[in-house]
């Protein structure tokens, strides 16, 4: 009987190695299609990406038709890129983040191996691939994986920058600050202020200040500024207020404030690292092996420098994040790369040269492989939460120039499920919630209107106007399942979430019914489970 390989062999040789990352990855871009669009985050950022490629303004992100500034574009630039290729669908959206996670992992092997043995770079990108965070943090559509892989190759390429001898490497350290700027493209002010709170602890403990004034300053933020600054430029002139609501309400405001969603004690980010990188937290605690063979030259050089830059880097990322009240997952994604180069060298002291280490390994790689299976395909997929029903219907029926309207709430996943190429219009009392939204989707649509009035004034409507509409032929209401529509509205369809109902003016309608009833037979088989 033919052996299998385990991941053994990545201690012995490449080939192997790579063969199991691309089965890993594999399995990512798997998941990232067998699942519909979370909501709110999927359904709001890939909704965002794809309203960018159908209006043809790459400029300016936009929820529901409304400029969306809560973080820089470059998300969205590229699922939107990958949507114009692949076609307007979950997966090519998931692709972005995805992609993501794989430079993060092929990162954290090419800065391992360039101060390390093979086999610990080997075994510390296995371990990150083959973890929570990689198989389920790839696949979600948010900023958080794509701006944490910019974070940590910024962080391997300036610190490999200052380990390469008297003067940095002037290529890598002009990589760091591309790095730095596609980061600040991407979440804003954590791009750069991450990269830079780790960088500086770590100089200052190991007493490289010297090095710093031979960085390539010049050219490192001729590429920055290139890179990140025409954005801003750009977008701060055409909406005046766009620097001050981005960094100051958004970022700063966001990190200071008390009033936001998800709050947690400082307990909430080492547990999440515990799970994310689960089985192999196990052995960072025993990760005092040697990366090298080779005895520093200097009390602070060589690997003994690279195991501090991994603690330091924890430390303050989980420090950083932890003294804010509101905090979320995500955030932590930053900190894999150093814990699972920990974890490789805990394992090399614990298991190396056990007679059958490599199998542990591999039976080891099936827990979150499995757990990631079972987040994604298992119960966890709450339809309730979902508009994918309705959408289907709301396809198939309606015309082109028909309205859609929503009250009660906002179905963040509908208009990229259904295709819709206008934005829906919302209505609620929106005086009244100025004066009372928390952090909610009301706030997030009343504060992108205020970039554009007029855009507002016709998108965000009052109760009232529902009447009208009810009599105008070609319109469409959808409510919160539990919540009836006014008056003078048709129920369509009622579905886990949302109710979806067609307006009923006075007057003949069998034409419009016969419509319907062709387009029900025509898209029954959409609605089939």
């Amino acid at each position: 009987m033919t052996s299998i390989q385990t991941p053994a062999s990545t201690t012995q040789n490449g080939r192997p190695f790579w063969r199991w990352l691309v089965l890993l990855l594999a399995l990512l871009l798997a998941l990232a299609a067998l699942r519909p669009l979370s909501v709110p985050d999927e359904g709001r950022y890939a909704g965002i990406s794809r309203w960018m490629l159908i209006s043809g303004d790459w400029l300016t992100p936009r929820l529901d038709g409304l400029p969306f500034f809560h973080k820089p574009p470059l998300l969205h630039w590229l699922q939107a890129s990958s949507m114009a290729v692949l076609g307007v669908n979950p997966w090519a959206a998931r692709l972005v983040p995805a992609a993501a996670a794989l430079l993060m992992v092929v990162g954290l092997y090419l800065a391992a191996r360039r101060i390390g043995c093979a086999a610990v770079a080997r075994r510390a990108a296995l371990m990150l691939a083959a973890s929570g965070g990689f198989l389920v943090g790839g696949q979600y559509v948010n900023h958080d994986m794509l701006v944490a892989a910019f974070i940590a190759s910024a962080i391997w390429c300036l610190a490999l920058a200052f380990l390469h001898g008297a003067r940095p490497h002037a290529g890598l350290a002009r990589l760091g600050f591309a790095c730095c700027a596609l980061g600040l493209l991407t979440k804003g002010l954590i791009g750069v202020a991450l990269p830079g709170l780790v960088l500086f602890i770590w100089i200052s403990w190991t007493r490289q200040w010297r090095k710093v004034l031979h960085l390539p300053w010049v050219s490192g933020l001729l590429i920055f500024a290139a890179l990140a600054l025409p954005w801003f430029v750009l977008a701060g002139e055409r909406y005046p207020g766009l620097w001050s609501y981005l960094f100051g309400t958004q970022q700063f405001s966001r990190y200071t404030g008390t009033t936001f969603n998800n709050p947690h004690g400082p307990w909430f980010y080492p547990a999440v690292l515990a799970v994310m990188l689960l089985p192999w937290t196990c052995f960072i605690p025993f990760s005092g092996a040697k990366l090298t063979d080779e005895a520093p030259s200097a009390p602070y050089s060589g690997a003994h420098a690279v195991r501090l830059l991994c603690w330091i880097w924890v430390g303050a990322i989980v420090v950083f994040f932890s003294l804010p009240r509101s905090k979320l997952a995500g955030y932590a994604l930053p900190v894999l790369p150093p814990l699972a180069l920990l974890a490789a060298l805990g394992w090399e002291r614990v298991m190396a040269g056990r007679r059958h280490g490599e199998r542990w390994f591999a039976l080891l790689a099936l827990i979150p492989a499995g757990a990631a299976i079972a987040l994604t395909l298992g119960p966890g997929r709450d339809p309730a939460r979902l508009s994918g029903d309705v959408a289907s219907v709301l396809a198939a029926r309606m015309q082109p120039g028909d309205a859609v309207y929503a009250c009660g709430s906002y179905p963040y996943d509908l208009p990229f499920i259904a295709h819709l190429t206008q934005p829906i219009i919302v209505v609620q009392d929106w005086p009244r919630l100025r004066g009372e939204a928390g952090d909610n989707w009301q706030r997030e649509l009343f504060e992108a209107g205020d970039f554009e009035p007029a855009a507002a004034a016709r998108i965000l409507q009052q109760p009232a106007q529902l009447t009208a509409a009810a009599q105008r032929k070609g319109a469409w209401l959808l409510t919160p399942r539990d919540m009836r529509a006014p008056p003078g509205w048709k129920a369509v369809e009622r579905g886990a979430r949302w109710r979806l109902y067609a307006s009923a003016p006075e007057g003949p309608e069998a034409a419009q019914d016969e419509s319907l009833r062709r387009c029900d037979q025509h898209g029954g088989e959409q609605r089939q489970p």
